[in-house]
């Protein structure tokens, strides 16, 4: 991948940027939970869409205990990232969805590494994430961060499961004794 690729909190600026991505770049249903009527980037859909990381603003230790992230490559917002604690205070939920032209870039599995050390610095000891069978982008970076996947017996949803870095055993020693 070329570039850099960064996670920042989703401020007013950040968010129409994001907003003005997602509109773009992506079909509301891959962005965000789902909001009745018309299909497409409604009027009433980006004002949810704005009302949603608005509310999250207070991360983790908020309400909602879950916090968004801007994603940029190169100092453009090409995506948004989340971190959500589950039941336990220990496991936190990553997801994550980019503008359908910055996909299969690396952008993803660079993010989701961001993502893992964030969770480290939240005290997380384990970090799980949803996909679909068939979203072979998202199974490749968690693959690459060393998920362990577990796939659904009757639906396509897959399950993953991965270590923030600090909670990685060391390597074993090289060294002769």
């Amino acid at each position: 991948m070329d570039g850099q690729v960064e996670v920042q909190q989703v401020d007013e600026e950040g968010l129409e940027e994001l907003l003005t991505v997602a509109v773009e770049d992506a079909a509301p249903e891959e962005v965000m939970p789902p909001v009745a009527g018309p299909p497409g980037w409604t009027t009433e859909r980006q004002e949810t869409f704005r009302n949603w990381h608005r509310a999250r603003r207070p991360g983790l230790a908020g309400p909602l205990r879950e916090s968004t992230f801007a994603i940029t490559h190169n100092g453009t917002i090409v995506g948004s990232a989340r971190l959500a604690l589950r039941d336990s205070h220990d496991v936190l939920e990553a997801g994550m969805w980019l503008g359908r032209s910055h996909r299969g870039r690396g952008i993803g599995t660079a993010t989701l590494r961001i993502l893992l050390d964030e969770a480290a610095r939240a005290g997380a000891r384990t970090v799980v994430a949803d996909t679909k069978s068939h979203n072979t982008a998202a199974l490749a970076a968690l693959r690459r961060n060393g998920a362990t996947l577990i796939a659904s017996q009757d639906t396509v949803e897959i399950y993953a499961e991965l270590m923030p870095k600090s909670m990685l055993p060391p390597p074993p020693s090289t060294a002769n004794p």
